[in-house]
């Protein structure tokens, strides 16, 4: 295979006032496992999707594989040109056995009469899975698979059976669901894959397996690539220091002891879940608390935990009240509002109007003798919409007409008109623009000076820099750390949260 296995020249990313890549160069030696790493928001994940054709770039970049132009923008040309992906929700169906999952998105061998050929599909995958390092039985569902193994169904979906052999294999944080106790099955499945003369790009937050698996590392801030280093010889501190743009020594200061806010309202305690291992803390009223953490930290399910709706041991106590777990509609009359990060999945009722979606969670004070006044219902929710300053505002347009961001400030109103004791906000500017990032912000801001308790979770070490007054930084699954003002940025954030991950 003649010169770099892949080729990324002049790749740049434009949407609505944001810019999220700048002329990116990026050149992969067949054989070469190389690690990409940067701040939450730095263009990894626009990165990927560029190559995988989910996005198409801005004008003027070119991207080859194996010396062979890639066509930008178009979903099935990386594969053609031997580009495959593993993303990491690994895309596969529990319910289905190794031979099925195999099958998407390329069928079934066939015979003359176009039955499927079961025996040879089940000695292919079982191959397959061999050339990993797994045996196990095919027939078997997924979900009855250990998380490594799952994986290596993904991996080897990603090398099989294709028209065109692999050229190179983009691993998206392919650790963030395993166990410890699986990682190095992992990485002895991408090392056979470097052996075999395939390129890896390797995404992970996590530097240990950065320094542990790669030869090289690209960094990559603010949408530019800043750095390409041999792993060997570089030290952790100095590929932070690539990562956050600033010297590491300004956040080794002692942390500032935290002001008080008003009375305590939240009491979590020894909180737990899938991930969260013991969490606990206090929170009062006016007081924003940010969590922070990579993925897979617990972040993704604390706000969730706390309303009840996944389940939890552990004890919530919110005004001197314990909450039953699995029960959001009591956490709900206790004050509680949760807006959670899959707006569309979780939050939004996207083909109703914007009167149904704010006023569904509290329809009590537009109810006289059992009946529904649609008159008071519009007039509250046409006030909350201008409020917030909901574009374009008509209260029965549909929500799916309007931007993310708009959206997003629906599901706040339907929180905040009932001035919550404490307010959930996991991933709240997640898939909006800048300006209805601040005005959200802004929103945040006026509910905690109302008195309201906030919690925000989310992967913008920006953003918790920003809004929050302390911010608990997880490590699996636990607090292993928490900053106050004013030694609080998005930059000691990051340095905290990738160097307690590699600890």
């Amino acid at each position: 295979m003649p010169g770099p296995a892949l080729r990324v020249k002049g790749l740049s990313k434009s949407f609505p006032g944001q810019r999220a890549l700048a002329d990116v160069d990026l050149d992969i030696a067949p054989g070469e496992i190389r690690g990409l790493v940067g701040q939450n928001g730095s263009g990894k994940s626009t990165l990927i999707k560029v190559l995988a054709g989910y996005h198409a770039p801005d004008p003027g970049a070119t991207v080859e594989v194996a010396g062979t132009a890639l066509p930008l923008g178009a979903p099935g040309a990386g594969d053609a040109a031997g580009l495959r992906f593993v993303h990491q929700d690994l895309g596969l169906v529990p319910t289905l056995d190794t031979v099925d999952n195999l099958a998407l998105g390329r069928g079934y061998e066939t015979g003359p009469t176009g039955l499927v050929r079961w025996r040879r599909e089940r000695a292919a995958a079982r191959s397959a899975l061999e050339r990993l390092g797994y045996h196990f039985s095919v027939r078997r569902p997924l979900g009855e698979l250990s998380v490594s193994e799952r994986t290596a169904v993904a991996v080897a979906r990603a090398l099989s059976r294709h028209a065109t052999p692999p050229r190179v294999l983009v691993l998206d944080e392919p650790t963030a669901n395993l166990p410890d106790t699986e990682v190095e099955r992992l990485f002895s499945l991408v090392r056979s894959v470097r052996d075999s003369g395939v390129a890896v790009l390797f995404v992970s937050h996590h530097l240990d397996e950065v320094f542990g698996l790669c030869d090289t590392v690209s960094v990559l801030r603010d949408g530019r690539h800043v750095a390409t280093v041999p792993v060997s010889g570089l030290e952790e501190n100095a590929l932070v220091e690539l990562m956050i743009g600033r010297r590491l020594e300004q956040y080794d200061a002692p942390a500032a002891v935290p002001g008080t806010a008003g009375e305590v309202v939240v009491t979590v305690s020894e909180l737990t879940g899938a991930v969260l291992a013991g969490v606990s803390f206090e929170m009062r009223a006016g007081e924003v608390v940010g969590i922070a953490g990579i993925t897979g930290s617990g972040r993704e399910e604390i706000t969730s935990a706390i309303f009840g709706g996944v389940p939890r041991g552990g004890t919530v106590t919110v005004a001197g009240t314990a909450l039953p777990p699995s029960r959001p509609d009591l956490s709900m009359a206790a004050g509680i509002g949760l807006v959670p990060a899959e707006r569309h999945a979780n939050a939004a009722f996207l083909e109703h109007s914007l009167r149904e979606n704010v006023s569904i969670a509290d329809h009590g004070p537009f109810r006289r003798h059992g009946l529904l006044s649609r008159g008071r219902e519009r007039s509250d929710v046409a006030a909350w919409l201008e409020r917030l300053d909901v574009r374009p505002p008509g209260t029965e347009r549909r929500l799916a007409a309007l931007s993310g961001g708009n959206q997003q400030k629906v599901v706040l109103a339907r929180w905040l008109r009932r001035t919550p004791r404490v307010l959930l906000l996991d991933e709240p500017t997640q898939g909006v623009d800048v300006g209805a990032k601040e005005e959200i912000h802004a929103l945040v801001d006026r509910a905690a000076a109302g008195g309201a308790a906030v919690v925000v979770a989310s992967s913008d070490d920006t953003e918790l820099a920003r809004l929050c007054g302390r911010v608990i930084v997880l490590l699996g699954g636990r607090a292993a750390e928490e900053l106050h003002r004013p030694d609080l940025d998005a930059g000691r954030i990051t340095a905290l949260t990738v160097r307690k991950a590699s600890a």
